[in-house]
């Protein structure tokens, strides 16, 4: 079932799992100390949630907020450790209060809920009677009782328009917003991470506590591989984000074939067999030789983002000179990459139904990219989304 472009019904196992249109899609509401200390509803699989809603490291901070999935459910979970005079606890009592759904995109709608119900159970521990009037008043339909919680994964929209917006709705922690903190954090870099998300690999990003700026970093990750053609990309795997990860995720995260996660444990960047690309602050890596070259930018990259750039500052410029109001950096951004992505698969299904079916130097360009210097990312792409019966120029063959 798909409502204002939107799925809000899958089906799974001949049941149905409805999913809200309006802000009731909350599934459950929990809190978190040492371990699952309350939730509703009580018969919920919440297994190991304890150590998502918890960031590894959170100790060194006194707030923070941690998306995360738990199986096939999006979680929003806020932190926050204050200092007691209490051997038992030794010295100080950590919480975090969170919700699932089955979408992310309307989880920051109760960030400042949350926020104040950690601080509550943070001063009066046990005092659940606010958690329960917000699950009754926001909770979805769940299956019949005794049938579990349906596993099937919800599916989402990138680049479907929810409402007037050209991306889902995040909470920004910075007036410029979080699109905007990710491309001037990662500079020219972020053409590289485009490519990579483009090409549908694993991307794991390491950050010490706190981790929530850096659950928007796996959000906008996700951003860049937006494609709105119809049938492109159906045949790849989907493009997800995990958000926050620990080791309790390993299992999971060896079956997963795409997606993007952030983390706080060093440890994982040993385990080269869970990820192909490795974030580290601004450092992006790889180990997969493969891939290596992918990590130089080419002419047609800094072409790209001196662009981006150029629109930024016209764009804070009309808002400043003109008092522009409707166009945001985030529409900015999210549409750049958008159509950079649609022109790519536009250029090569129209390659792919000519009479001669090979591309050149010409058709790369009109991509948007290098023949040369992006000759090994088109052929990785040509692969990876079934254009490999296209005929590549020899002139694309030497560099």
């Amino acid at each position: 079932l798909v409502v204002d472009n939107r799925p809000v019904a899958k089906l799974c196992n001949d049941n149905i799992l409805t999913l809200n249109v309006s802000d009731n899609n909350s599934l459950c509401v929990c809190v978190i100390g040492n371990m699952l200390e309350w939730c509703l509803p009580r018969d919920m699989d919440l297994e190991g949630v304890e150590f998502k809603a918890i960031a590894s490291g959170s100790h060194r901070v006194t707030t923070d907020f941690i998306y995360f999935r738990k199986g096939c459910y999006f979680g929003l979970a806020c932190f926050a450790n204050m200092a007691v005079e209490s051997a038992v606890e030794r010295g100080a009592r950590m919480k975090s209060v969170g919700i699932l759904s089955p979408s992310y995109t309307l989880l920051y709608r109760y960030m400042s809920f949350l926020e104040h119900q950690v601080r509550l159970q943070l001063q009066s521990p046990g005092h659940y009677s606010p958690l329960e009037a917000f699950y009754e008043d926001k909770r979805a339909l769940l299956p019949p009782s005794g049938e579990g919680v349906v596993t099937a994964c919800p599916a989402t929209a990138w680049g479907a328009t929810l409402n007037h917006s050209m991306h889902p709705e995040m909470k920004i922690t910075h007036p410029a917003g979080c699109m905007s903190q990710f491309i001037r954090f990662f500079g020219e870099q972020i053409m590289v991470l485009w490519k990579l998300a483009l090409l549908r690999r694993r991307i794991l990003i390491f950050s010490p506590p706190p981790v929530g700026v850096v659950c928007y970093r796996v959000y906008c990750c996700c951003c860049l591989a937006n494609i709105s053609i119809p049938g492109v990309g159906v045949a790849v795997p989907e493009f997800r984000p995990f958000f926050y990860v620990n080791v309790a995720d390993i299992s999971a995260l060896e079956n997963e074939l795409a997606y993007v996660a952030c983390t706080t444990e060093k440890i994982f960047e040993e385990k080269k067999d869970l990820y192909d690309v490795y974030v580290d602050n601004q450092n992006v890596k790889t180990c997969r030789e493969g891939l290596k070259p992918l990590l130089r930018l080419s002419a047609a990259d800094r072409d790209k983002y001196r662009k981006l750039t150029e629109q930024r500052q016209m764009l804070l410029y009309s808002q400043e000179e003109n008092g522009d109001c409707v166009s945001s950096e985030e529409d900015l951004f999210i549409l750049f990459f958008l159509e950079q992505n649609n022109r790519i698969f536009q250029t090569l299904s129209e390659v792919a139904g000519s009479p001669d079916p090979t591309l050149t130097q010409e058709s790369v360009r009109a991509m948007g990219l290098d023949p040369h210097g992006d000759r090994l990312f088109l052929l990785h792409l040509l692969e990876i989304y079934g254009y490999d019966t296209l005929l590549v120029s020899d002139q694309l063959c030497c560099s």
